[in-house]
């Protein structure tokens, strides 16, 4: 297991970890699809963004929020490219895929201003927020929701140079699209998130953020094949299986 770099249809190897100063090519290089592709961090903290796209916030029945809204996932909750979605049948009988953009934080923050806010973001990549529905209605907060393992895919690769602003997101279940939209239909931007969400707690390197999800969030069923693509990033794709 290490880290590379994904250079076209290849990973160059390298030793070292991003966060830990610098990494050294080890001149190895592996064919991008014969290698297995694990959750591009493995983070402390993921801190989720609640109604951040206005016509998600209406088909779930509420306004959006004047301040961003944000809940926690635990990082047992990750998983990666091409793993599994463990669906807890005995729990829950509604299990949601919810496409977004991530924010991957770079270094060491807290009280960041907004207009440094690209200064502590290390790149970006694509999540699902899975999401337990009738446990979220039920229990009024979102922790068991949200949080069982498997729960939050990230993947397939962390994308360190591109512009967040506008690019295209989509969700499909089956090869069948659910999800469309762009970044720039966000209510709170990503450094209005980062500034808001690093007032209250201390952001750690690897540290993510999920930005929200758009409109068309919907049930999986057990067999699912659910994929989150991202304009300048790539595919996650996750298969759903049960838990036991």
């Amino acid at each position: 297991m290490s880290f590379g770099v994904v250079e076209g249809e290849e990973i160059a190897e390298v030793s070292g970890h991003p966060f830990l100063g610098e990494i050294r090519f080890t001149g190895a290089r592996h064919p991008l699809e014969e290698v297995r592709l694990l959750a591009p961090i493995l983070p402390s903290k993921v801190i989720a963004i609640g109604r951040n796209y206005a016509e998600h916030a209406r088909e779930m029945g509420s306004e959006a929020p004047e301040e961003p809204l944000f809940f926690m996932k635990p990082s047992t909750a990750v998983a990666g490219p091409n793993d599994v979605i463990r669906y807890p049948e005995k729990l829950s009988q509604r299990v949601d895929y919810e496409g977004e953009l991530a924010v991957v934080i770079g270094r060491l923050c807290r009280e960041v201003p907004v207009s440094r806010a690209h200064e502590v973001v290390f790149g970006y990549t694509c999540a699902n927020d899975v999401t337990a529905r009738d446990l979220q209605r039920k229990d009024g907060q979102w922790t068991r929701a949200k949080g069982f393992d498997t729960f939050c895919p990230l993947g397939p690769w962390i994308e360190t140079v591109l512009d967040p602003s506008d690019l295209g997101i989509e969700t499909l279940v089956n090869g069948e699209v659910r999800q469309v939209s762009r970044t720039s239909a966000m209510i709170h931007d990503i450094p209005r998130l980062i500034a808001h969400v690093s007032e209250v707690m201390t952001l750690l390197p690897g540290d993510v953020i999920l930005t929200g999800t758009p409109e068309g969030v919907g049930p999986l069923q057990i067999g699912d094949m659910v994929s989150v693509q991202i304009e300048g990033i790539g595919e996650l794709r996750n298969r759903v299986v049960p838990r036991d």
